[in-house]
């Protein structure tokens, strides 16, 4: 079972910036990117979240590299159409992939009395996994939107183009059962609404770990 998301339950939005979108950047020549639906997925948990009373953090990416178009002060570090920040929510800008190196999120969200997260966003096997891997280790309860997050394609050091898709499924494959439970958006924002009887909980190292083979939400 998982308990409902209540007023120490945070959705954290990483990265949803329009220079995400900038796939000859992120993918060279061949630059795809795997999960059309993950904007409007994103939207629909933040209107979910935002319905529930749950606070909404964000990070924005800074970045030093020169020809990054993830800089805030290019248009395209503008945040996406439909996930504007407002007044009453966390924010942090970094330049890094985590959430919580060199950024005063985590204060952030022990003072607003988070200690669950549900996380999503751009990039899964980027900044999104490394965000999760470490709140993992600080001690959240952390839940992956698994399809509210998408990557681009990656060329490797032989020049294989590996597939977007494959990327993010190693990526959510690796996170989920050690540092978080990869859940569907659907799931989670049933679980704004009521606690889930037939879902359970796949974090690991902590007292209550399921064996791997009973990890798969």
């Amino acid at each position: 079972m998982i308990a409902q998301f209540g007023k120490d339950t945070a959705l954290l939005l990483i990265d949803v910036q329009k220079g995400v979108h900038d796939l000859k950047h992120w993918g060279g020549p061949t630059g795809r990117m795997n999960n059309p639906e993950c904007q409007q997925r994103l939207i629909a948990l933040t209107h979910a979240f935002r319905a529930a009373g749950c606070r909404i953090a964000f990070t924005r990416h800074d970045s030093l590299e020169p020809d990054s178009p993830l800089k805030l002060s290019l248009e395209s570090g503008a945040q996406l159409e439909g996930l504007e920040i407002q007044p009453h929510d966390i924010e942090v800008s970094k330049d890094v992939n985590a959430a919580f190196i060199g950024t005063p999120m985590e204060t952030k969200l022990r003072r607003a009395g988070i200690s669950r997260l549900v996380v999503a966003g751009y990039f899964t096997n980027f900044c999104v996994e490394t965000s999760v891997r470490m709140a993992g280790n600080m001690g959240f309860d952390v839940y992956l939107a698994h399809d509210a997050c998408a990557t681009c394609n990656r060329i490797d050091l032989n020049g294989v183009d590996h597939d977007p898709e494959v990327m993010h499924d190693i990526s959510v494959a690796a996170m989920h059962g050690e540092f978080c439970t990869a859940l569907r958006s659907d799931d989670l924002i049933a679980l704004t609404q009521a606690p889930a009887a037939d879902l359970n909980r796949a974090q690991g190292n902590e007292p209550t770990s399921l064996k791997p083979e009973r990890r798969i939400a």
